[in-house]
């Protein structure tokens, strides 16, 4: 894999990520969907997964950087699949979760250690049951769902190729560094 193609690539996730993070702030600000505890984990997990495409695509980093940068955005990636998913559980069978509404983030976090907000914000409340824009029939955390777990792929398989590609070796005595033809 070439030092450009992967660039590239990074600079693709990112931007399907920025403009994944547009959309949910527009759906806040301009139409007026507020998010719950859920929606902000996984906007936590898009960000960051964003963030770390980003610096990627501008440091453009050799084969063990690309592989570290994968693997830290398959990490960001799946913490958002799991957090998306479990969200589309709770909106399938709503009435199976009858919770109290969840405190707001700075209350939370006022009063909360930071590891005992994210595990209040994971089991979720009655607002995260709650299905409240839909678009082709599937809500946002279904939307989610299928973003990360796009991007789950594509970073496991990139890891994948990468790990394949350092374990290739020659089969003769020849360099593993193939030679440019000349005339």
């Amino acid at each position: 894999m070439s030092l450009a193609c992967s660039r590239s690539l990074f600079f693709m996730v990112f931007v399907a990520g920025a403009l994944a993070l547009g959309v949910s702030y527009y759906l806040e600000y301009a139409v007026g969907l507020l998010p719950c505890a859920m929606c902000l984990l996984q906007r936590i997990c898009l960000a960051s997964l964003t963030g770390c495409c980003l610096t990627a695509s501008v440091h453009g980093p050799g084969r063990l950087g690309s592989f570290g940068y994968w693997l830290l955005g398959s990490l960001f990636s799946l913490a958002g699949t799991v957090t998306a998913w479990r969200q589309v559980l709770w909106q399938s069978e709503p009435q199976l979760h009858p919770g109290l509404c969840s405190p707001s983030l700075a209350d939370m976090l006022a009063s909360n250690h930071w590891m005992q907000v994210v595990s209040l914000m994971f089991n979720g409340s009655a607002d995260c049951a709650h299905v409240s824009w839909t678009l082709f029939d599937l809500s946002l955390p279904e939307w989610s769902l299928l973003f990360f777990v796009a991007m789950t792929a594509l970073s496991v398989y990139q890891l994948v190729r990468l790990l394949r590609f350092a374990f290739q070796r020659p089969l003769s005595g020849e360099s593993s560094h193939p030679t440019l033809a000349r005339d």
